[in-house]
This record gives C-alpha cells, structure tokens and sequence, in this order.
C-alpha cells in the first residue's frame, strides 16, 4: 500500500486490475480471430449476397462480444475494490426497469439491430436509400448503421430511425435506354444491327444476367425513329452498362452506315 499526496494507492489491486484487462482484451482477440476464422471459410463457399450477410453477422457478434466482455471485466475490477457486485446483480430485476427509461433508445437501437439483420433488410455492401441519402452500407452496429455516399460522406444512422428505406441490392436492376435513329433507315434494318451487336456481347460483360431486349419503337419525333433497348443486370449497374451499351450500338451503327440524327437549322437567305 502507498500513501501519495495523501491518496492510498493498492498496487495489488492496480495490477491485478490491468490483468483482468489484458485477460479480457485476450479473450476478445480470441473470439475475433475464430469468427474471422469461421467466416473466412464460409465465404469461399457463398455468393455475394450471402457473404455480405455472414459479414455483417460477424461485425454483430464481435459487437456483442465485447460489449459483454467490458461489463465483466468492470465487474471483475469493482468486485476487486470492495464493490458488492451480488447486490448489483440482484437489484438488476429493479434497476432494470429504472436502466429501461434511462437507456430506452439504445434498447430500441438495439432490438432495431436484431430485427434488421433477422429480417434481411439490408447488409453490409447494400446499397440503400434513406431520406434522401444514398449510398452503401458499409457497416452495422448494435446501435447504428453506417453509410457512404459516392462523394464518401459517411451518414451514422441509429437502428431505430432505419425506416422507410430503399434497398436497391436486393434485386436485380433493368439498364434500358433509347436510341435515335433516321428515317432513313427501316425497323428491320435497324433490329438486324442491334441483333447482330448483342448476340456478340452476350456473355463479355459480367454485370449483364439477362438477355437484350429489343423492347420496339418507343417515338416517332421530329427528326428521328426512337427504339428503346432493355437488358436486366447487377444491382445498381445499370448506369455502367448504359454507357457500354450506348459506345457499343454507336460504333455498330457507323460501320453499318445508319445515321443517328442530331438537331439542324437551316437558314435562308430571302432575296427581293
């Protein structure tokens, strides 16, 4: 026992107490090494959406593990100082109701956590919609869900508040876009050249799960014979293969010599 500036230090139980810490931090890497471990093996044998799962099962469990190991190590180091933990975990049954009103948004939080990732609502590399903000799901928490824009923003949501969201991941998305062509050039012109083009790309890109759509003539406008063209793919890639799929046809289109119109004025010069 050392008396400094008057304070009675107990080295004993200061070092006592720094190994009930390191116990605990070794626990803990423990546990993260076998759920690593574990989910490493599963996710050699899964598809994407199942890994995502597992990963954000695995982030859940580690959560609750050392949350779990944190309150026995403070028990363990308040027992070691005197403190009657019997009583306090006997007055838990009252204190439980008092600890409910005080911490009932963190329960909420936490009941929200259980029922997002029960119920599949979305996962850890999910892309998801929230009050305007879009972005993926980059992690979750007992407390709350994490997401990051395209630009990198980070919003920090608590569990509870996580409704009326979309989820754009869990279905696959359709990319579809309209083409102008003369009028020169007839439909069956046209649709042999979009044919010829997709029976060649079908299989070259990965993002495409379906097959290309000639979906038919969406306009006649002013200038130019509209066909829209359709073609399921990977959640959230449609705008990737849009922008393929519109280098692709415009290359295929001028070796084919047909004519994508653009706007022209004509001017004239009236004489007297």
């Amino acid at each position: 026992m050392l008396n400094i500036l008057g304070i009675s230090i107990n080295i004993k139980n200061i070092l006592i107490s720094a190994l009930y810490i390191i116990i605990g931090i070794v626990i803990y890497s423990i546990i993260r090494h076998f759920v690593n471990k574990a989910t490493i093996f599963r996710k050699k044998h899964l598809n994407k959406e199942q890994n995502q799962k597992v990963k954000t099962i695995q982030i859940i469990t580690l959560n609750i593990s050392k949350y779990l190991i944190t309150i026995f190590v403070l028990l363990a180091i308040l027992s070691l100082y005197g403190v009657n933990v019997k009583s306090i975990l006997a007055g838990l049954g009252i204190g439980t109701a008092i600890i409910g009103l005080a911490f009932q948004d963190l329960a909420k939080d936490i009941i929200a956590g259980v029922f997002i990732i029960t119920e599949n609502q979305y996962e850890v590399g999910d892309t998801i919609e929230i009050d305007g903000f879009m972005g993926e799901v980059i992690a979750v928490g007992l407390k709350t869900t994490k997401i990051k824009n395209y630009k990198g923003a980070v919003k920090i949501i608590s569990n509870r508040n996580m409704d009326k969201i979309i989820n754009y991941s869990l279905n696959n998305s359709l990319a579809v876009l309209e083409v102008g062509v003369s009028y020169d050039h007839s439909p069956k012109e046209v649709e042999e050249v979009l044919n010829k083009l997709f029976k060649k790309l079908q299989g070259t890109i990965p993002a495409v799960k379906g097959d290309y759509q000639i979906l038919g003539i969406e306009a006649l406008a002013d200038s130019n014979v509209t066909y829209k063209i359709a073609v399921e793919v990977e959640p959230m890639q449609q705008f990737n293969v849009e922008r393929l799929l519109r280098k692709e046809i415009k290359i295929a289109f001028d070796e084919a010599g047909i004519k994508i119109p653009y706007p022209q004025i004509e001017v004239h010069n009236g004489k007297k």
